[in-house]
């Protein structure tokens, strides 16, 4: 059973939880909001179609884990590390038939810190695109020697 003070906090907990303001978790699809980017066969072409013509900035305040060699394509693992207010973060390479690998919208006031793989048939070199909140865009980039291709290589 239940005693009075134990009933009355568990409904104020309750309360609070159902009117404390919820975090706005959106992604933009930008498969559907930048289909271009995605045909895009190079990656200048792609950047371009995906952040348009603004002048890009290189930035050691985006850091790349990535491996020098890669033995296997069809797995390189990628690190993305940044402290800097970013919006979006978006990684090109030129060793597959189409260049955009992947986009990330950041929520507003977290940082990155994200690990993934991606698959790559060739040597290439990877290029990272940020673009900070307040408009600028940062890239830093890295080559990848892959020994064996990962798509169909």
């Amino acid at each position: 059973m239940m005693n009075r003070r134990k009933f009355f906090g568990l409904s104020a907990a309750a309360l609070a939880l159902a009117v404390a303001p919820v975090t706005s978790l959106r992604a933009v699809d930008f498969r559907t909001t930048k289909p271009k980017a995605w045909e895009a066969e190079k990656s200048v072409d792609a950047i371009k179609e995906m952040f348009g013509s603004a002048g890009l900035k290189k930035s050691d305040k985006i850091k790349m884990k990535a491996p020098d060699l890669a033995e296997n394509g069809g797995s390189i693992p990628i690190t993305l590390t940044s402290k800097l207010d970013i919006e979006t973060i978006a990684l090109f390479q030129d060793a597959n038939p189409r260049a955009a690998t992947v986009v990330f919208s950041v929520p507003e006031g977290q940082k990155v810190d994200y690990s993934f793989r991606i698959k790559m048939r060739q040597t290439a070199v990877i290029t990272i695109v940020a673009k900070t909140r307040d408009g600028q865009l940062l890239t830093t980039a890295k080559e990848v020697d892959v020994s064996i291709g990962g798509c169909g290589g």
